[in-house]
């Protein structure tokens, strides 16, 4: 690997973790320091690897670099004497390749209550996964400048309300731990369902997602069955990813896609994580969603698929969490299982139907039931009105093929 090519792999996987283990030293009010520093560090191993090659250890040169310029920096503080001892101490147990527990600590840190959660996603993007502004902005459609006064307004908070970074008590951590996993699924959702621009599908923000549910899964104090639950749920998901889109960059339906394709290694540990998810009594809106998604990934074909199972499943969803976007997911699998019109109907009786107003995705499915129905007018009508609203490139061409075919 190549210099440009090593110090973007670093800056990907390991800045999030020296970020976290410095944040740990220095303390939560350095926060902007930390990452200041890490990302001095890589700017200077830039320069020196190009002229004197990659060390040994880069990721061990990288936090030496790093922890040296914070201390530079930190030393200059009347309140460093102080705490000097401590920062010695903490530092000479550093192990650069085991901050797993740093990496925990800052994401509980990043999903505090007291941080508004449109934040908590920016944050922890920022801090754990490497994420620079501009790429949390385009990931979420965002203004540079919104997020990065989200960033600011969190790392006050995190200043002034002296939040820790350390393990939550065993009564605070499951509150925490419910506003984490819905971050990653928050950022995993955004990644796998983009509303608009060229990219259906933002691959980083779905890595990521899975990554840190990984995370999750792996250490003793956090794993559990909602966090199994989630990381089967993401896993799933994204396996089906690379059949999704055509090698034109076109969108290709479930029906339609090469299964060979799929992510079989993917399959096979989120079914291992599904199972894991069933050792308590605890039944989140998770296990349904994964159990769902497992249906997909267990059918060798889509004729094959068990819709009338998919519907239970989303009428157990639906009286866990009622959404109207379940709802019409639901009335997607009426139609598998009972035909087009069927289907149709489960549509219209949906309770908050309105809060679908704006949802490209309803037209586009009434669209289709009403083409497989034999009314191309109303479908055509279904699909302009989809085109109507925000969605990516590839969802507008897909729409336009349809609206073609009503013709």
């Amino acid at each position: 690997m190549d210099v440009d090519g090593l110090i973007d792999h670093l800056f990907r996987h390991r800045a999030g973790q020296m970020v976290s283990t410095l944040t740990r030293i220095f303390g939560p009010e350095h926060l902007p320091l930390a990452e200041e520093v890490v990302q001095e560090s890589l700017i200077t191993a830039l320069t020196q690897w190009s002229f004197h090659g990659i060390p040994e250890n880069p990721a061990g040169w990288l936090f030496r670099v790093a922890r040296n310029k914070a201390l530079d920096q930190i030393r200059r503080q009347k309140s460093f004497e102080a705490k000097a001892p401590d920062i010695r101490a903490a530092l000479s147990r550093v192990i650069v390749d085991d901050s797993t527990d740093d990496t925990l600590g800052m994401m509980l840190m990043c999903c505090h209550p007291s941080i508004p959660e449109e934040s908590r996603i920016a944050l922890t993007l920022k801090t754990v996964g490497g994420f620079s502004v501009e790429e949390i902005a385009r990931a979420f459609l965002s203004q540079k400048a919104t997020i990065a006064q989200r960033l600011v307004r969190a790392k006050r908070l995190i200043r002034e309300e002296s939040i820790p970074m350390e393990m939550p008590s065993r009564d605070e951590l499951p509150v925490r731990l419910v506003s984490l996993l819905k971050v990653i699924y928050l950022m995993f959702n955004e990644g796998h369902s983009a509303h608009e621009g060229d990219a259906l599908v933002r691959a980083e923000l779905c890595d990521e997602a899975v990554r840190l549910g990984t995370l999750l899964a792996e250490h003793p104090a956090t794993r559990g069955p909602a966090v199994h639950a989630l990381l089967a749920l993401m896993q799933l998901q994204a396996a089906r990813l690379p059949a999704r889109i055509d090698g034109a960059g076109e969108i290709t339906l479930l029906a339609e896609q090469d299964r060979s394709r799929w992510d079989h290694e993917m399959i096979a540990r989120g079914m291992r994580h599904l199972d894991a998810s069933a050792s308590g009594n605890e039944i989140t809106t998770y296990h349904v969603e994964a159990a769902i998604a497992a249906c997909h990934a267990a059918a060798p074909t889509f004729g094959e698929t068990d819709w009338p199972r998919i519907v239970s499943l989303y009428d157990e969803l639906l009286a866990m969490q009622p959404s109207p976007v379940a709802a019409l997911n639901r009335a997607v699998a009426i139609a598998m299982a009972d035909g087009p019109r069927a289907g149709i109907d489960a549509i219209e009786s949906i309770a908050l139907r309105h809060a679908l107003n704006e949802y490209p995705l309803l037209y586009a499915t009434l669209g289709e039931l009403w083409l497989q129905s034999g009314d191309r007018n109303r479908a055509a009508a279904e699909f302009e009105r989809a085109l109507e609203l925000p969605s990516t490139m590839p969802e507008k061409r897909f729409l336009l093929r349809k609206l073609e075919a009503c013709r």
